[in-house]
């Protein structure tokens, strides 16, 4: 989780790799109106993300039904947002990309091609409620080589215990 820009798609995408598990960018959840609003310059409202968060919160509960591990992008920036994806289950882990505005707005203005455009940065630190530890997020911070935050990341999901559904790495 974290702010359009934080690495969200990058980073998961190497861990799924690197343990194996299966990857989906919950950005592929959103629908052709949704990305039009947000490409448009227009942040998504609670009512806009209800839909959306259930979608992904259905694929998680599908991924542990089969006894399947997962990694799945979204920026999940507020806790009931979390609460969602999550529900409730500790075999569903948080890992909090943070990093400062500045860096972030550095990356967006160097990015090209994606719908969510930088002007919305503003808006998604506006609501970021990053994780607290009653949550037990994985929490990296951003300002680093894509493999060391990645490092980071395995050795926090190796320390927790974290290797799938059935183990509450808690």
């Amino acid at each position: 989780m974290g702010v359009s820009g934080s690495g969200k798609s990058t980073i998961a995408a190497l861990v799924a790799e690197r343990l194996g598990w299966i990857f989906v960018d919950g950005d592929s959840f959103h629908t052709p109106e949704h990305i039009a609003k947000m490409h448009a310059g227009s942040a998504l409202d609670d009512e806009d993300r209800a839909p959306w968060l259930a979608a992904i919160a259905v694929w998680i509960r599908h991924r542990l039904a089969a006894g399947e591990s997962g990694v799945i992008v979204c920026s999940a920036l507020r806790r009931t947002y979390r609460d969602v994806l999550t529900g409730g289950s500790a075999c569903v882990r948080v890992v909090y990309l943070d990093g400062s505005r500045a860096l972030i707005a550095g990356r967006l203005a160097a990015r090209h091609g994606h719908f969510m455009p930088s002007t919305l940065l503003d808006s998604q630190f506006a609501v970021l409620e990053p994780p607290g530890p009653d949550e037990y997020p994985i929490v990296v911070a951003i300002d680093a080589e894509p493999e060391a935050i990645v490092a980071c990341i395995l050795a926090q999901v190796r320390d927790a215990g974290v290797a799938g559904p059935g183990r509450s790495g808690r």
